[in-house]
């Protein structure tokens, strides 16, 4: 990042502009002065609120590096920036660190403007002004969350600034005492989200991926999570919020499939982008949205299609999976499992794959089209350079809030009962009950359910204190013949073992020119 651009991001992004910027209405050319009059333009101003969402730099690819950090995944190909983010070797500057910090700054400070343009917003019904505020209140909080988990430290927290402030445009947003403050303020936002949202069942298909209900309560539960690391007190707060979205919220699992492994395989099918099982996802469709589907392609896509090749499963994931667990396979991919591509039955088998794996949950949308002819599929982006599919990311699924309170549950020593929503993850999969799960449980069922997705397996890790696990070798397979899917393997290390210091790396270190640009009233991230 230049410094030019850290000074537009300091100075714009953070919002400089005067609280009154909507006061008066100029004759001429259209300007901002009518965004919040009438329901078309209300609904134009709140659909922005969502645009950073099929940014590359965020839901695309970039933020996703961070979460690569893991035992779960090694880089793919190789990449300065994404082996140095890695190994925890960094300073800030790397793109994929510099770029998503400034998207997601972009993206709160427009929901900062769209909660104070709504509170004054004219010839709308008051139903839509509510829910269009929950939507801001929501974006609000879901960004200040990713901005506070990845940068935010217990002794210091990120920029801040809300609208609500009287000083807000009128100085540098000011870096917070403690990430737990920061905690506190999007806890509030999902809070007020959660309030005036509807239900999602009540939305149309052209509403489909604006914020609602569950959503909010979704990442309050995250929130409270994260935040219990330095407040175990806030795990109590937990279940009652896991059990409204289940009840208020009517969401569920999928499990009405002919067999327990079609029942997790079909959470990952285009047809159930908007499920009971969904809570939080980035839309997509065969124009745009996420290109995580396309990233995590083979590279090249066997000379078919623009897959990237980045972000490989381990060998250390594959054998975390119990005999039997159809989440495996439907998760991971190796050499000679059967797949469908572009209409046509195929092996597995890659010469690009650095440990023999392909994460395998998002390859729904190649299986359509024939004779391997790329342009016969009406799922796929044609623009491989855009490999966006018809398939929604999950960024949140209901599986992950019963595993939520069944940690919450465990952590204020509620064993017993935690066994209900831990082996309602089990059974959907055909895994038999524990009785009085232990964390060692949750934290084996937590993996194995949400491997591979934006979860966060990384963060789990850190916030559990598995330094161990961070820092320990990583292992492939690698075939003697990769062109070869029937050819033989040995294991071995395609990650060397790395030195994560939880003293040192406990959250992501801010781009020295963001430092710099703001003339010393930022300081780094403790230990960097």
């Amino acid at each position: 990042m230049n410094r030019i651009y850290s000074i537009l991001l300091l100075v714009v992004v953070f919002g400089s502009c005067k609280k009154n910027w909507v006061d008066t209405k100029p004759n001429g050319s259209p300007s901002l002065a009518y965004l919040w009059d009438g329901e078309a333009n209300v609904l134009k101003g709140t659909a922005a609120l969502y645009a950073s969402m099929r940014y590359e730099p965020t839901w695309g690819r970039d933020l996703f590096y961070m979460q690569d950090a893991s035992d779960d995944l090694i880089v793919g190909r190789p990449k300065a920036d994404a082996e140095n983010i890695k190994n925890f070797l960094c300073t800030g500057r790397e793109g994929y660190l510099a770029t998503g910090w400034a998207n997601l700054y972009t993206t709160l400070s427009i929901a900062n403007e769209a909660i104070n343009g709504l509170q004054h917003a004219t010839n709308i019904s008051d139903e839509l002004k509510n829910r269009s505020l929950g939507e801001a209140y929501f974006v609000r909080g879901w960004v200040h969350f990713w901005i506070a988990y990845l940068w935010g430290h217990k002794n210091q927290g990120v920029p801040y600034d809300g609208i609500e402030n009287e000083e807000y445009g009128k100085r540098i947003p000011p870096q917070l005492p403690s990430v737990t403050d920061n905690y506190a303020l999007i806890a509030s936002d999902m809070q007020k989200a959660s309030e005036l949202l509807p239900l999602f069942s009540t939305y149309g298909s052209s509403d489909q991926g604006r914020a609602h209900k569950a959503a909010a309560l979704g990442y309050l539960v995250k929130t409270y999570a994260y935040w219990a690391q330095f407040d175990p007190g806030k795990w109590a707060l937990i279940p009652d919020l896991c059990d409204r979205i289940k009840n208020e919220c009517g969401r569920s699992l999928i499990n009405n499939k002919p067999s327990k492994a079609e029942n997790y395989k079909s959470v990952f099918m285009i047809a159930n982008n908007w499920s009971s099982e969904y809570i939080w996802s980035v839309t997509s469709s065969s124009q745009g949205g996420s290109e995580f589907m396309g990233v995590v392609l083979e590279n090249t896509g066997w000379g078919i299609y623009n897959g990237w090749g980045y972000f490989q499963p381990t060998e250390e994931l594959y054998d975390e999976y119990e005999a039997g667990d159809p989440r495996r396979e439907a998760t991971i991919l190796k050499f000679g499992d059967d797949f469908t591509y572009f209409g046509e039955p195929r092996k597995y088998f890659s010469t690009n794959s650095l440990s023999g794996f392909q994460i395998n949950k998002y390859m729904e949308p190649y299986t359509y089209g024939s004779d391997a002819q790329a342009g016969t599929n009406k799922n796929i982006n044609q623009d491989g350079n855009y490999p966006t599919t018809a398939l929604n990311l999950p960024l949140m699924r209901y599986a992950e809030i019963l595993l939520f309170k069944a940690e919450a549950l465990i952590m204020t020593g509620k064993s017993g009962d935690a066994a209900a929503p831990l082996n309602e993850v089990r059974d959907r999969v055909g895994l038999g009950p524990i009785a009085n799960p232990t964390m060692d449980d949750l934290k084996h069922e937590r993996r194995c359910e949400l491997a591979c997705e934006w979860t966060d397996r990384f963060q789990d890790l850190k916030r559990w204190g598995d330094v161990a696990k961070i820092n320990a070798p990583l292992h492939g397979r690698i075939h003697a013949n990769k062109s070869d899917f029937a050819s033989p393997y040995t294991v071995e290390q395609v990650w060397p073992e790395r030195h994560y210091d939880p003293a040192k790396y406990s959250a992501w270190p801010i781009s020295p020119d963001v430092i710099n640009s703001s003339n010393g009233v930022y300081k780094q991230t403790p230990g960097w």
